[in-house]
């Protein structure tokens, strides 16, 4: 009798379970139908033309404020032009950002099928020539890369019309996320130079004169160079500069795992001697730091000069620090593998750098495993607009969206706001699995971000679902130094 009883049981509670993870499923599918906030508020909107996107950089240019967004391989229409383009570089006014306008498409390189990042034109710099030291003091300039084979640089003083003006370096293996400094026209490009054995290392160009490149040397770690042996340190992601005048260049290898953070001195990289040999490598390196084999360094964004609030009665020989703030990108959807997250370290004396924090978004807030797509970090905004820096950063999160993080204290940074944008007709579905075995589902992928001197934020979504304007409301709101 008992024996029955725990069977009519049993079956009761297999029932009560399915209608729970019925529930459990429709609320997932319901959060991604509508966007989900705090303290922070859509604006605007553009859909970037249904294309999969990447690197926003956002240009004050003249009396207008231009959007120019690089994108991943792909193809969509150009309703501009009625035809199909290669993805590329999509050109956006965002002057009244309520009502952003689509004012042109670059093409780029076809993707190729496989697996791999191919195809598109992933970044997007701009320098105004009144600020470049040789420049056409009358012309804005954009340098992009081309797919994975080359870098360009265009002439974009009418953003509607964009001219060609030459190719900066091709024949590569790989491109991806460069930097250009355009108080000194250095630009630091992340290529794939033939001959050397990371399929992304550094190249150095001063363009001072957009018109005329000039190619200073290649850069990258040791045992990366042509005719190294031994062990292959990760491929470069990425580096940021600090210009002239801080000296600094703060670069990432290994985007998802066995990251390392290398610090150089700007001057000693630029000047020093160009033979890509291990000790000349080496020469300009200030500090290294390898990470652990599951944490990546996918962005390395500096915050110099910050004042900690609770060192404050040492005094500023004590209180005030300069930290790095690393992210990995996380690659495999649904929590197949690690989450990155956001570490700080701080570089005050750079020959001792320790970390001094972790940030990360805990997963049961929003049920992320089983929303869809990728779930962790990628990247933060990268302005150091004085409205947002040492204040606030901004971490596209997947499909956790958009988060902002107080890092007033860098020892204990605090999330103050989020927005994760609904899905639309135009976003792309993510699989786990191959073939018969594939399991998809559509879901946000809030992929890069940046910030303007408005104080406004642009998130960019890697699953076609477009370009969001926010801004920050409530408490979060108050952080800011808005002029």
């Amino acid at each position: 009798m008992f024996g029955k009883a725990r069977v009519r049981n049993g079956k009761a509670g297999i029932f009560v379970l399915t209608l729970l993870l019925m529930g459990y499923a429709a609320m997932t599918a319901l959060a991604q139908n509508k966007p989900e906030s705090k303290n922070m508020d859509l604006v605007g909107y553009n859909d970037l033309q249904g294309r999969s996107a990447y690197q926003p950089t956002i240009h004050h240019q003249g009396n207008r404020w231009i959007a120019y967004i690089g994108h991943h391989g792909g193809s969509a229409m150009n309703s501009l032009t009625g035809k199909m383009e290669d993805n590329g570089t999509s050109i956006v006014d965002v002057t009244d950002p309520k009502n952003p306008k689509y004012l042109a498409h670059i093409p780029g390189d076809p993707r190729i099928p496989g697996p791999g990042e191919t195809g598109g034109a992933q970044m997007a710099r701009v320098c105004d020539g009144s600020e470049l030291p040789r420049a056409d003091k009358k012309k804005v300039y954009l340098l992009r890369s081309r797919g994975t084979s080359s870098h360009e640089m265009w002439d974009v003083s009418d953003p509607a019309k964009p001219t060609l003006m030459n190719v900066v370096e091709s024949g590569l293996r790989d491109t991806h996320k460069s930097w250009w400094d355009c108080d000194g026209g250095m630009a630091f490009l992340v290529s794939g130079a033939p001959g050397w054995r990371a399929k992304r290392m550094g190249q150095v160009y001063d363009l001072g004169d957009p018109s005329e490149p000039q190619f200073v040397r290649d850069y990258g770690l040791p045992g990366q160079e042509p005719g190294s042996t031994g062990p292959q340190p990760s491929d470069m992601h990425g580096a940021i500069s600090t210009g002239p005048k801080g000296n600094r260049i703060y670069a990432g290898y290994g985007t998802t795992k066995s990251g390392v953070i290398e610090i150089l001195d700007r001057d000693k990289l630029i000047h020093g001697p160009k033979e890509p040999t291990a000790a000349n490598l080496e020469s300009p390196m200030i500090a290294r730091l390898d990470l652990p084999p599951d944490v990546g360094a996918h962005t390395t964004f500096p915050m110099i000069g910050v004042d900690v609030p609770n060192l404050g009665k040492y005094g500023p020989a004590i209180s005030k620090r300069n930290f790095l703030l690393i992210v990995g990108e996380t690659t495999d959807n649904e929590c197949q593998a690690v989450e990155q997250m956001m570490h700080i370290f701080d570089i005050t004396d750079e020959s001792k750098i320790f970390g001094v924090s972790t940030y990360y978004v805990p997963e049961p807030s929003g049920n992320f495993c089983s929303r869809g797509g990728r779930f962790g970090t990628h990247s933060t905004n990268e302005s150091m607009t004085p409205v947002f820096y040492n204040r606030i950063i901004f971490i596209a999160y997947f499909n956790a969206g958009l988060r902002a993080v107080d890092v007033r204290d860098p020892y204990n940074p605090k999330e103050i706001g989020y927005y994760i944008p609904a899905i639309t007709d135009k976003t792309d579905k993510r699989c786990v699995g191959t073939g018969d075995a594939a399991k998809c589902k559509v879901a946000i992928q809030t992929n890069n971000v940046e910030v303007d001197d408005r104080g406004y934020i642009y998130i960019v979504d890697r699953a076609n679902t477009g370009m969001h304007i926010l801004q920050l409301t409530g408490d979060a709101r108050k952080i800011e130094n808005l002029p």
